[in-house]
């Protein structure tokens, strides 16, 4: 009887502390379900809003004294992150409003980067401990256990800021305006409302929230430059759970989601640390919308806007490809072995990057998890290598078999959903694909990894490797341009563009959209194997959240309404990424502010705006020279 009764009271203290982590994690998902819900903005910044709010509370309660200077600092430093989000809401975001909501994305990690940098610079690296909050200093006995009072603040603080969020969205207009909105904002325009300044005010709102969820945690945890991305991932969860635009489902998510990670070690720990993923996947395969959610009417485009048809290459594009392919085979007689381990890079992330790009551009699809084809090349090639025994040349051919099928079976699921739901599940099924490499020691290496992964000796130097590299990145990327512009990609186009239409004429939208997946996921496989052996290793990062984002950002950097933009966007970032880090210790701040000033220069990609440049002046340029021209040869 008494181990019944110990072990209830253990359970019992185990949720108490999951209630209290849920109000931060509540606070903070909210906030971006605000946010998402009337802009549509995936912000990828909250993270950071919520790292700076615990940043300058901690500088704020240290200047401050007492209960007042705490208190008084704690909401201080909500409102100081609230302006600064404000601010960047005018100055960066009213600006791209009208660009693909993608650009959006990236302009909002763009910003996450720079903000990394600049918290290192202004509170320096290391991590920092805050001061117990006045009057809930000690702790309460419970069934033998001592629980913080601090604690049962923060669980009597969730639902009293949930009631106060309910009372503004339906008891006063600015609220009513709101849920309007997150319906259907082209309609609120159309009725008067100026949109302007109801996306500041809400934008304010949700980054307040989020930077008041991180002062709040200064009593609990330390403040690290690294706490942003953690607790992004678990809002981003909380909010798709929970449905989005909905704030009682972001509640109820973020009591739901606490309480598996206070368990989860605990009773499964063997998959604590994707349990959340687990069930978020579940959410959405039986309720694509979350718990509470609804589905949300996208913007409508204006009317006679069109987009650049695409086309095939002109013999003079050809001309200059092939030109191209040229200069870069040269690159072995130009630089060292350095310049060339980084080129074979460059070309491996070109091929990562197209293979995304096929499946957002040509399939409609925003994968936020494509780094788990990445890595299961990778994976796939190490297990022929080193356990089977076999040469590379076989493990490039087989290796990706293993993405292929990954793709297949996540793709049957992911492919019945759309827009964020469908990028959440994407990334569900990379977090837990991540966690069966990290966790399955016995077969991966866990975090110690697969080494042992060489070349064929034909190709173990940095020239040989090289030339392997750029003639499977081109080879991989024509294939893939081809399949644009073959039957397959027509149709794949034309469900993209309208489903209904395709579904009149017979195009069956869910399987173009999952034979394009596994075609996607299959030249992600090809890139990663090669990254194999480029490494000689594999290990758990190489399907991780960075590498899925990092090939976000070089499509959208490329121009996602492009055929080809994934190239440009790969290259330039990839080797300004490396570049940065061998030159500056705050090469995220660089990166974070280049990615941003193209995002305002060039909203359509690089290659979009090269695009565009050619069809407004070339025509000019021609007939300017065919005047000319006529006025030589007149009589």
């Amino acid at each position: 009887m008494d181990i019944i009764l110990a072990q209830a009271s253990f359970v019992f203290i185990q949720a108490l502390g999951g209630l209290a982590s849920a109000a931060s994690l509540f606070l903070v998902a909210s906030g971006l379900s605000i946010i998402f819900g009337v802009t549509r903005i995936t912000n990828f910044a909250h993270g950071a809003f919520y790292m700076l709010g615990a940043y300058v509370a901690f500088t704020l309660t240290d200047r401050f004294g007492g209960a007042f200077g705490f208190w008084g600092s704690i909401l201080l430093a909500a409102l100081i992150v609230a302006a600064l989000g404000a601010l960047m809401e005018m100055a960066l975001l009213r600006r791209i409003y009208h660009v693909p909501e993608l650009f959006q994305l990236l302009a909002t990690f763009g910003v996450t980067l720079m903000v990394q940098d600049l918290v290192v610079i202004a509170w320096g690296p290391d991590d920092l401990m805050g001061p117990r909050a006045p009057g809930f200093r000690g702790a309460v006995e419970i069934f033998g256990h001592r629980v913080p009072s601090y604690d049962f603040l923060l669980m009597a603080l969730g639902p009293v800021v949930l009631g106060l969020l309910w009372l503004l969205f339906h008891r006063t207009r600015w609220g009513v305006l709101v849920r309007a909105a997150t319906q259907d904002r082209d309609m609120v325009a159309a009725l008067g409302v100026n949109q302007k300044w109801l996306f500041t005010s809400v934008f304010a709102l949700g980054i307040f929230l989020s930077a008041l969820g991180g002062a709040l945690q200064i009593p609990r945890t330390t403040v690290t430059h690294g706490m942003d991305l953690s607790i992004l991932v678990e809002a981003f969860v909380v909010v798709v759970i929970g449905g989005l635009g909905s704030v009682t489902g972001a509640f109820l998510a973020a009591v739901l989601v606490s309480e598996l990670n206070a368990f989860g070690i605990l009773l499964l720990p063997k998959i604590s640390l994707v349990l959340v993923f687990l069930v978020m996947a579940v959410v959405l395969v039986l309720r694509p919308w979350g718990l509470l959610g609804k589905p949300f009417t996208a913007a409508r485009q204006a009317a006679g806007i069109s987009v650049r048809p695409w086309q095939p290459f002109s013999p003079a594009e050809r001309a200059l490809a092939a030109g191209a392919i040229l200069a870069a085979s040269a690159l072995p007689f130009l630089v060292g072995d350095y310049g060339l381990t980084v080129g074979s890079e460059i070309c491996i992330f070109v091929l990562f990057a197209a293979s995304l790009h096929f499946i957002m551009t040509v399939g409609g699809l925003d994968s936020f998890g494509h780094a788990a084809y990445f890595g299961l090349g990778a994976y796939g090639a190490a297990f022929l290598t080193v356990l089977a025994g076999l040469p590379m040349e076989a493990a490039l051919i087989a290796g990706p078999l293993l993405a292929l099928a990954g793709a297949a079976l996540f793709g049957w699921f992911s492919v019945r959903l759309s827009g964020v739901y469908f990028a959440m599940l994407t990334l569900a099924f990379a977090q837990i694909t991540w966690s069966i490499a990290f966790q399955w020691v016995e077969v991966t290496g866990g975090d110690n990894g697969m080494l042992g992964v060489w070349p064929a000796d034909w190709a173990a130097g940095a020239r040989g490797f090289y030339w392997l590299s750029l003639g499977v990145a081109v080879a991989g990327v024509a294939a893939l341009r081809a399949l644009v512009f073959s039957p397959f990609g027509y149709a794949l186009r034309a469900a993209r563009d309208s489903a209904l239409r395709a579904e009149a004429i017979g195009l069956d939208r869910a399987r173009l959209q999952w034979l394009a997946f596994i075609v996607a996921g299959t030249f992600a496989g090809l890139a990663g194997a090669l990254q194999a052996f480029l490494k000689g290793s594999v290990f758990p990062d190489f399907l991780g959240i960075p590498v899925s984002v990092d090939g976000l950002v070089m499509v959208l950097l490329g121009g996602v309404e492009t055929v080809s933009g994934a190239v440009a966007g790969a290259v330039v970032y990839k080797a300004l990424a490396i570049w940065l880090m061998s030159r500056t210790d705050l090469s995220r701040l660089v990166l974070g502010s280049a990615i941003v000033a193209i995002v305002l220069l060039f909203p359509r990609g690089i290659v979009g705006f090269v695009e565009d440049a050619r069809d407004r002046y070339l025509p000019a340029l021609l007939r300017g020279r065919g005047r000319s021209s006529g006025r030589e040869t007149a009589p």
